[in-house]
């Protein structure tokens, strides 16, 4: 088996003291995030989230390693599905024949789905300092380029690629994405299936739900279907073994059944297109589970096709999104953009960072980003994800009641885990 990739060097661990970029993807919560807990290796959490040992309610990221109880890996249930009473109503034939049609016509779309996306489906196991991790991923370029979670492959010492037709291949970690849990994992093919790769933008509660995965690392090639349960969720992820976590923010919630051995494993919707990548689970409910939306992985799949290192642009800031409330409880006269603030006494704006440079403070009230509108549907993160580092982007920004327009050159987000 061959070693990781000489070239990738994993992150060093984060000085506690230091301040981090608040912002992964989308805004800090307004309310405390849902607690989650992860099965990745150690590793030192963000300054900004607190440490934590195993507790209920907890949330778990969904790989899995080697020892742990079985019992503390069950999840969630099936969703019974149906299509808009509309359509049920409408027909002429018997009740009960409207409803045999409609599960029928449910499960053709979940079988072709799910035909064409499992031989792109990989278990991905991963020899660590711990032990073995096992997970998931997706192949999304025939040339052996493989979306997963960044827990599923931190810190591998070696990682063994098992295709869907059994084949065994070696793996090297080609880079660790700085703004979530994501990476990309290479191996040597051509001609490999791949997945469809669909959009995350205009998901819909209550549409279809299709996850793909290895749960348990024993049960390969398992389909569980569900709903999109909600959308712009933000939790804490971490880890039950060493207490380490993270907030991941702006998640997929689907009530299809995902297990620790799905980390990294595709959510489809019924046209079989990758939506997201499932990252996490709840422990202590069913029908709880996280996916990172497709559209956040875009720009660093990308990025590994052309050669380029894994990089995520930046701003250097501590921001909150401006509420119809927060503009009532500040006198602000917009109801809607992104508050330059951290709460507390720590400084919103990160010392020679490029927010610094262009001259943004505390307490500025940006609107628009290159003359677009900052929305809770549109937020700053969002709409920074199309941009790269060295790119320049134009602020409009309000500063005590006036409004100018800032010219900011991106930065590179720091590595921060």
């Amino acid at each position: 088996m061959t070693e990781p990739n000489s070239n990738y060097n994993p992150p060093p661990a984060s000085d506690p003291t230091e301040p981090v970029e608040v912002h992964r993807w989308g805004p800090a919560p307004t309310q405390p995030a849902m607690q989650a807990w992860s099965t990745r290796p150690p590793g030192a959490p963000p300054a900004s989230v607190e440490r934590r040992g195993w507790a209920p309610g907890a949330i778990v990221a969904v790989a899995l390693v080697a020892g742990i109880v079985s019992g503390s890996l069950s999840a969630a249930a099936v969703s019974t599905l149906m299509r808009p009473p509309a359509s049920v109503v409408t027909s002429q034939a018997p009740i009960g024949q409207n409803v045999s049609n409609v599960h029928i016509d449910e499960s053709s779309a979940i079988i072709s789905a799910v035909q064409g996306a499992m031989p792109a489906v990989v278990k991905i196991q991963s020899e660590t300092g711990n032990g073995q991790a096992t997970g998931t991923g997706l192949i999304f370029d025939a040339n052996g380029w493989i979306l997963t979670n960044r827990h599923v492959v931190a810190g591998a010492q070696q990682i063994t690629v098992i295709l869907a037709d059994s084949r065994e291949l070696d793996g090297r970690v080609y880079g660790i994405d700085t703004l979530t849990d994501l990476a990309i994992v290479k191996v040597d093919g051509s001609g490999l299936p791949t997945v469809k790769i669909g959009s995350s933008s205009d998901l819909e509660q209550g549409q279809l739900a299709i996850a793909i995965g290895n749960p348990l690392g024993e049960f390969e090639n398992t389909v569980t279907t569900g709903v999109i349960s909600g959308l712009g969720r933000q939790i804490v992820a971490g880890s039950q073994a060493t207490s380490s976590s993270e907030q991941l923010n702006n998640l997929i919630q689907t009530d299809a059944a995902i297990n620790p051995g799905n980390s990294g494993g595709p959510l489809l919707d019924s046209a079989g297109q990758v939506i997201g990548v499932n990252t996490a689970v709840s422990q202590d409910a069913q029908g709880i589970g996280f996916a990172i939306p497709i559209d956040v992985a875009k720009p660093i799949m990308q990025q590994a096709l052309d050669g380029k290192p894994l990089s995520r642009p930046w701003i250097g800031i501590y921001y909150q999104p401006v509420t119809k409330q927060l503009a009532k409880e500040r006198n602000l006269s917009v109801d809607s953009g992104v508050i330059v603030d951290a709460g507390g006494n720590q400084p919103a704006v990160f010392p020679n960072s490029p927010a610094a440079d262009a001259g943004i403070r505390q307490g500025d009230v940006i609107t628009e980003i290159d003359g677009t509108a900052i929305t809770a549907d549109s937020d700053l993160a969002e709409l920074m994800l199309p941009h790269h580092p060295g790119d320049t982007i134009a602020l409009t920004v309000l500063r005590n009641g006036s409004q100018q327009t800032v010219q900011v050159k991106l930065g590179t987000l720091p590595e921060q885990r």
